[in-house]
């Protein structure tokens, strides 16, 4: 028997690094959460993450090779954390050799809504120091340049995360609420991507909304509105 087969069913970690806020959690393999943490990730996701990782699984007491599986937030997110977060859940994947399973942060967020049961959630997020990213469920992220505002309808509810200042308050604090909910719902939705067989390791790419200076655009399979595979 392999180490991925003795592993199978065992707990999963979930990693998104996508916010201003970096997420880790593990859950059962059908996506319970067991525990989890956040904490701010200013210009540190590389040099903090994987001690997080470490730490956190040392205090729920469980070994890299039990793990049964990855996930990983995809975004729609900025350059520098979505790489980092990436390419720790890839290394990990693959040097356990256990699947893994790409979500989008968006989806996620939207799922943790408190109105994500009436279908009429518009996720806000940011891309850059004026433009946004509006989300909604089922659609590809569409990008907002600076000075335009979302088109809303009647039953439509504005949950905005890491905009302070570029929406409303109400909006701001529906987004607090969606992300208290985003780790739970990584593993929830991760477990059941896992359970279909997950994501191609190599194929796997983020959702970036935007790059460095000095960083071309290609190539575009790095650069893409994608929900985890092209």
């Amino acid at each position: 028997m392999s180490a991925a087969d003795a592993a199978a069913g065992g707990p999963i970690l979930a990693i998104d690094t996508a916010t201003s806020a970096v997420v880790v959690a593990l859950g059962t393999a059908d996506g319970q959460p067991l525990a989890m943490t956040a904490w701010p990730a200013g210009h540190r996701h590389g040099e903090l993450l994987l001690g997080s990782v470490e730490r956190l699984m040392a205090e729920a007491g469980v070994e890299r090779g039990r793990l049964g599986g990855i996930v990983v937030g995809t975004g729609p997110g900025a350059f520098t954390g979505l790489r980092v977060g990436l390419a720790t859940a890839k290394a990990l994947a693959h040097g356990l050799d256990r699947p893994i399973a790409g979500v989008a942060t968006s989806d996620a967020l939207i799922a943790a809504s408190a109105d994500a049961a009436s279908g009429g959630v518009v996720l806000l997020l940011p891309a850059g120091p004026s433009d946004r990213v509006l989300v909604r469920s089922g659609t590809p992220p569409r990008l907002l340049p600076g000075g335009t505002e979302p088109v809303l309808g009647p039953d439509d509810t504005l949950v905005a995360v890491d905009l302070a200042g570029r929406a409303s308050g109400d909006a701001l604090a529906r987004g607090e609420q969606a992300r208290a909910g985003l780790a739970r719902e990584l593993l929830r939705l991760g477990a059941a991507r896992l359970g279909a067989g997950g994501d191609d390791l190599a194929r796997l790419v983020p959702q970036y909304v935007t790059l460095p200076r000095g960083v071309a655009a290609a190539p575009a399979e790095e650069v893409v509105w994608s929900h985890g595979r092209r």
